[in-house]
């Protein structure tokens, strides 16, 4: 929530800054109030956390400039607190590894806009990324694929890469990443795959698979869902994983451990006797009960070192483990499901908060998964589903947005994907729906927070010309009104069918193209920031008829 009030005056520099932790203050949890006056700068917060988002906001006050002398802010009275306790962001560093540099630069972008849970996608089929001493063939063979599928899931397959892709973290270098987060007041939630995505882990020790002779696994080439999984039925199986679990606990102090629990076939389980007598000794129905046995025998381990489960939305099927939180994926069917059931809940469906999807649909869009999500789509998510009444509504403890990274290589290309999406879950999170306004987000807060990553050289989704829409209108003349998206930027278009550049004409005020009858015009935008980005192209045919359109 946010309350705010904006004086004329200004603050220099020179005055104090007053920091108040005050324990007995009226503030919610995680609450601050900001004053901003001729005296100087005071935050006031009930909890140390309250005190770094009060900065954070105050670092926001100011406008974003270097070399300068004196930095004025205007004078403001601000009270603010977030809507939900949960408030995520998923990297996954099991198909392709970051380096620790890029998983602190990732919390820092996380932390100065009030996001405090990493949920770290640790292990999967194509590849295992953090050091076990129990077991250290998991990284030395299950960190590491021979090579990598080009092409898209769901395109034809354009063969291998051949190149090895790898790598793993150290138990010291996960100790400093953890402890680097909490100094942002980040939480990291640590994910490690079962019963499915396993086939990491399977190449590392075969016999945790299915069969008196497993056979030999391959840390996965390509991406999708593997039939080889953690067979239910060996006490082995179990031994490994709480042994494993064990070392995990000692690097992350978090709550939550994630479980995963998705995408697990049956196919093996159906056909392998240790996991077909462990359905009769257990007197379970199927195979997705013999599921909800693994997460649930899982969950009273952690619970017994006093730690909770949270598990992809497949948790459910079988019967859900008393004491789980559900994360859900598959839409919102998952989440509602489980708060009717009295369970806690995290929102985070790929209708709306998969950073993987594209965010047009321009050929110009660099390979992705391929589906289609919005910067508008993701602002407008309401997480309180009106299918729950208020008492179930209090069952969702947050949202989270997931950046998966089948298509992601590299830094650069993260960014691309999260920006400037990243700013849209940031006010989902933080903001009460009363408070949010999507044509000020677009064109005020927006264009002013694009071009600090600009500045900053970090790459992002330059959004099109606001305005401006790929699209055939049928009219006698098109006035064309526009605005940039990113402060300082600039608008080039183009009228007579060819890809516009800066040597075209610049757009500086709106226009009128008046279309010949029988004829039509072919109108191209594009914006380019300071630093020399560029958006994808914008195309808007306009055929003659007696209408006339306004764009805007």
């Amino acid at each position: 929530m946010l309350r705010s009030t904006a004086f004329q005056q200004t603050y220099r520099s020179e005055t104090s800054l007053l920091l108040n932790l005050d324990t007995q203050s009226d503030l919610p949890e995680e609450g601050y109030r900001l004053t901003v006056n001729s005296q100087g700068i005071t935050i006031t917060a009930r909890r140390e956390s309250g005190i770094f988002y009060g900065l954070q906001t105050c670092m926001q006050l100011i406008p974003y400039q270097q070399n300068t002398e004196h930095i004025t802010l205007p004078c403001v009275e601000i009270e603010d607190y977030p809507r939900f306790a949960y408030r995520g962001l998923l990297l996954d560093v099991g198909r392709h590894f970051f380096p620790v540099s890029f998983i602190k630069e990732y919390i820092d972008l996380m932390s100065q806009y009030k996001l405090n849970i990493l949920h770290w996608h640790l292990t999967e089929d194509q590849g295992w990324r953090i050091e076990i001493k129990k077991y250290p063939k998991l990284t030395e063979i299950g960190s590491f694929r021979e090579q990598t599928l080009i092409g898209h899931l769901r395109n034809k397959p354009q063969g291998f890469d051949g190149k090895p892709h790898g790598g793993y973290y150290t138990q010291d270098e996960v100790i400093e990443i953890v402890a680097y987060a909490a100094s942002k007041y980040i939480t990291i939630i640590p994910e490690i795959e079962m019963p499915g995505h396993a086939l990491a882990a399977l190449a590392s020790y075969p016999e945790l698979g299915c069969g008196d002779n497993p056979g030999s696994f391959r840390v996965s080439e390509i991406w999708g869902v593997h039939e080889d999984v953690y067979c239910a039925g060996k006490e082995q199986t179990f031994r490994f994983i709480e042994d494993v679990l064990d070392e995990v606990l000692d690097l992350f102090p978090s709550e939550y451990i994630h479980i995963g629990g998705d995408e697990c076939p049956k196919a093996k389980w159906k056909t392998c006797p240790h996991c077909q007598t462990r359905i009769k000794k257990q007197q379970l129905i199927d195979e997705h009960e013999l599921q909800s046995y693994f997460i649930g025998r899982i969950e009273k381990y952690l619970n017994k070192k006093g730690r909770q489960i949270i598990g992809w939305d497949e948790i459910l099927e079988g019967g859900l483990a008393p004491n789980a939180t559900v994360m859900s994926w598959r839409g919102t069917k998952g989440g509602i499901e489980a708060a009717n059931q009295k369970h806690d809940v995290i929102m985070t469906p790929n209708t709306y908060l998969y950073f993987d999807y594209c965010e047009s649909k321009s050929s110009e869009e660099p390979i992705t998964f391929g589906k289609y999500l919005p910067l508008q789509k993701v602002y407008g998510y309401e997480p309180l589903s009106n299918e729950l009444t208020t008492e179930q509504q209090k069952y969702v403890k947050g949202v989270q947005a997931n950046l998966w990274t089948e298509f992601i290589k590299t830094p650069k290309k993260a960014y691309y994907m999260l920006f400037p999406r990243f700013f849209s879950l940031a006010e989902v999170a933080w903001s009460l729906p009363a408070n949010k306004n999507w044509q000020q987000f677009l064109e005020i807060r927006l264009p002013a927070h694009l071009i600090v990553l600009d500045k900053k050289g970090l790459t992002y989704s330059v959004p099109e010309p606001i305005g401006a829409k790929d699209t055939t209108i049928y009219a006698d003349e098109l006035t064309v009104d526009l605005k940039v998206p990113v402060s300082g930027a600039k608008i080039f278009y183009s009228t007579n069918g060819y890809m516009p550049t800066e040597m075209d004409e610049e757009y500086t005020s709106r226009f009128t193209i008046k279309i010949p009858i029988g004829e039509e015009r072919v109108l191209k935008s594009i914006v380019v920031t300071p630093s020399g980005r560029k958006s994808v192209v914008v195309c808007t045919t306009i055929k003659s008829t007696i209408l006339q359109t306004t764009i805007r």
